[in-house]
């Protein structure tokens, strides 16, 4: 029963939609703001109407052996998914907040199916031609955006482990990226990989007062 409810709050925002005879609800969501390394990613993905799939949380909230069973779960039920991606290049150019945006942006171009309305993990999407409410910590709160931060997460970090392929002397496999202790002896050892976020203060660091070597 405790589980019943837990889905029933996470439709919440879908059921508002339904009651208006919209069905077709695109959830959207985006990783990877943080790490020094590669792209930020987002998927907008669009569930059958009062689709269930019980344990579907926030991404970050469950085991990557969890996202993992639930990415393929959602691929398959899902009506349509849409991936964004926006490489460090670009995140450079305008920013994280701005590269985070268009990659919710591309997720939504992206689908298949083209949303009637569009919920957002608070992101604010006004450059977009669709109906969207954007909520705060959506992604504990509406299953279509949770199932988004699934896909999401699980893309990037398929990404990262492609990365860590081809340098492994970086340990992108464990840390995704994200800037740990390992991380940076990593990074003032090995150098800056031409995939890094110039503008993030601890690269930014190491090129200008450490003179590290840009590697191709």
């Amino acid at each position: 029963m405790q589980v019943e409810d837990e889905e029933r709050d996470l439709l919440k925002y879908e059921k508002e939609l339904y009651k208006k005879g919209i069905t077709l609800i695109g959830g959207v969501d985006e990783v990877g703001r943080g790490p020094l390394v590669g792209p930020v990613v987002a998927a907008c993905v669009i569930l059958p109407v009062n689709y269930k799939l019980s344990g579907l949380d926030d991404s970050k909230k469950l085991s990557e052996k969890k996202r993992e069973k639930f990415y393929d779960i959602i691929m398959k039920d899902a009506i349509a998914v849409g991936i964004g991606v926006v490489d460090a290049k670009k995140i450079d150019e305008i920013n994280i907040l701005e590269a985070s945006r268009l990659a919710m942006k591309l997720a939504i171009e992206n689908l298949n199916v083209k949303p009637e309305f569009v919920l957002s993990d608070a992101m604010k999407l006004d450059n977009i031609d669709i109906p969207y409410e954007a909520i705060i910590h959506g992604d504990s709160l509406s299953l279509s955006i949770a199932a988004g931060s699934v896909i999401a997460k699980v893309t990037r970090d398929r990404m990262m482990y492609e990365l860590d392929e081809k340098y492994p002397e970086y340990g992108f496999a464990q840390h995704k990226g994200y800037p740990t202790k390992k991380h940076l002896e990593n990074l003032q050892k090995y150098g800056i990989l031409s995939n890094y976020r110039f503008t993030y203060k601890p690269v930014s660091d190491l090129i200008n007062k450490m003179k590290v070597v840009v590697r191709k």
